[in-house]
């Protein structure tokens, strides 16, 4: 079992300080560098940048909302290998975070002002989660990262060809979360029951309809 090494309070002090660092205009630096194309950069087409920059606004606040989630869970994780799997995960989340932060300050466009309150929401429900075991936990886990692969997909087919650079990101992306899904699995994440999938699904829809204008 996991040893408590800090008090709770202070273990919420230091959940709130990555609260402010994490929805900060300015993401810390990646431990790995955004993915680059061998093909030039272009300049898109009015419409197709407005639409790119509402698809990686949801993108970033995905990234938000997966760090967030696995943070909550981590907190009240029962085992100490589960702890700092998720921990790993959620600091591969911050590697794309910062990549498409970066890719909206190409775009000269802002990310989501509704960050803080997708935060708040998805460290709740990390946390709600942990309390019902490691099995659960990593259930949610693999469902999030369904989740995270089927829009990334939908967005990789919707992004012009000729933008090469978001599609290198999101193609990096979407190895990784496909990775973490596949881990959890291994690790011993259950199914979760179709009615929570179904809620899950209906929240993640709110919010890419909200953020792709906010």
């Amino acid at each position: 079992m996991r040893k408590i090494n800090s008090s709770l309070p202070s273990k919420i002090l230091n959940e709130f300080d990555r609260f402010l660092k994490i929805v900060s205009s300015t993401a810390e630096k990646p431990t790995i560098a955004t993915p680059k194309s061998s093909e030039t950069d272009v300049i898109l087409q009015p419409d197709d940048k407005l639409n790119v920059q509402g698809l990686m606004r949801i993108n970033h606040t995905g990234e938000v909302c997966a760090q967030a989630l696995y943070y909550g869970q981590a907190l009240f994780a029962k085992d100490r290998q589960t702890y700092r799997h998720l921990i790993k995960a959620a600091d591969d989340e911050h590697n794309h975070l910062y990549w498409c932060q970066e890719r909206l300050d190409d775009l000269h466009t802002h990310t989501s002002w509704l960050n803080p309150l997708w935060y708040l929401g998805s460290f709740t429900l990390g946390a709600t989660a942990a309390l019902f075991g490691d099995k659960i936990s990593y259930g949610f886990v693999i469902e999030v990262e369904k989740q995270v692969e089927d829009h990334l997909q939908e967005h990789i087919e919707q992004i012009p060809e000729e933008d090469h650079k978001t599609h290198a990101i999101l193609a990096q992306m979407k190895i990784d979360e496909i990775r973490h899904g596949q881990d959890a699995k291994d690790a011993g994440g259950i199914d979760l029951p179709l009615p929570v999938k179904k809620i899950m699904t209906t929240m993640s829809q709110f919010m890419k309809f909200l953020v792709y204008r906010i």
